[in-house]
């Protein structure tokens, strides 16, 4: 049985695939003193397909609805020098997780945290869409208040990076009209769903043509929606002369043009010799 060194050691176990297992993981599955679990089938079934016996450990529930009662139970079993395992349901813990709970207690106490890396579902989906990948921008599930969720749209809408939501199937029409209308419906995107398993399926194409492809259709299974990226401003010389009298009201002409430039999207050195000419002209 392999060593395991004292702390909170968080997993990631596959999203459908049960061979996308790590090979750290399976050791730390099998070698660690408490295994803590957001459902608790899921991991003894994937012990099971593993190989990996229990050993007269159980496997203690962690989740939304009980992290305030389990976590000082757990962070005793940390303090007295256990090494203590927590799993997500799929993919990698603290990605839209209970987990994060856990963890962040575990840090604020001053306790070992560590890592043993594997399957995700947003680093998963970013690979297949065909996307930009160089920066990029996990919006996680959109909110369920309608006044909430535009807000959260508006603000992803200017974001210069490809954006990955989570998405329920029984939301999913919704939440690609309501892309249509705010990110613009010529917004290339890639619908993945159920990534690594049987019925895998990736739609590439751009959001209107998406929500046209799919409106008489009932998907099922787990979904991440990736959106390109905002396109460039492209701003003309009348909005950059406007952008500068504001900001000069209010600062230097260094701290102006940087300003201008980072709002703008344009080169400060630009912008800078325009707010210069300004001073003079004025």
């Amino acid at each position: 049985m392999p060593s395991i060194d004292p702390g909170l050691h968080l997993i990631a176990t596959p999203i459908g695939a049960a061979r996308d297992i790590t090979l750290r993981a399976l050791d730390l599955l099998e070698g660690c003193d408490l295994l803590v679990a957001e459902d608790t089938r899921s991991l003894r079934r994937l012990m099971e397909l593993h190989g990996v016996s229990l050993n007269g450990r159980r496997v203690l529930p962690y989740h939304d609805h009980n992290g305030a009662q389990m976590r000082p139970k757990l962070l005793t079993a940390l303090q007295d020098g256990k090494s203590v395992l927590y799993a997500s349901e799929a993919g990698t813990p603290l990605v839209s997780d209970p987990g994060f709970g856990l963890a962040r207690a575990a840090i604020d106490a001053g306790l070992p945290v560590l890592s043993a890396p594997g399957a995700s579902a947003v680093m998963a989906a970013l690979c297949v869409a065909g996307l930009p990948s160089d920066r990029f921008c996990f919006m996680g599930f959109p909110p369920a208040q309608a006044g909430a969720r535009k807000q959260m749209l508006q603000e992803a809408a200017i974001i210069p990076a490809t954006l990955l939501f989570y998405e329920s199937p029984k939301r999913i029409h919704r939440l690609l009209g309501e892309l249509c209308d705010t990110l613009g419906a010529d917004r290339q995107a890639a619908l993945c769903r159920e990534l690594t398993k049987r019925h895998e399926e990736v739609l590439r194409m751009p959001l209107g043509e998406m929500t046209l492809s799919i409106q008489d259709r009932t998907l099922k299974g787990e979904i991440v929606l990736v959106v390109d990226r905002a396109p460039p401003r492209v701003a003309d010389a009348a909005t950059l002369d406007a952008a500068l009298d504001t900001a000069l009201r209010k600062m230097s002409v260094k701290e102006a043009a940087a300003h201008v430039a980072r709002d703008l999207g344009l080169p400060r050195r630009d912008v800078y010799q325009a707010a210069l000419q300004k001073g003079k002209d004025e």
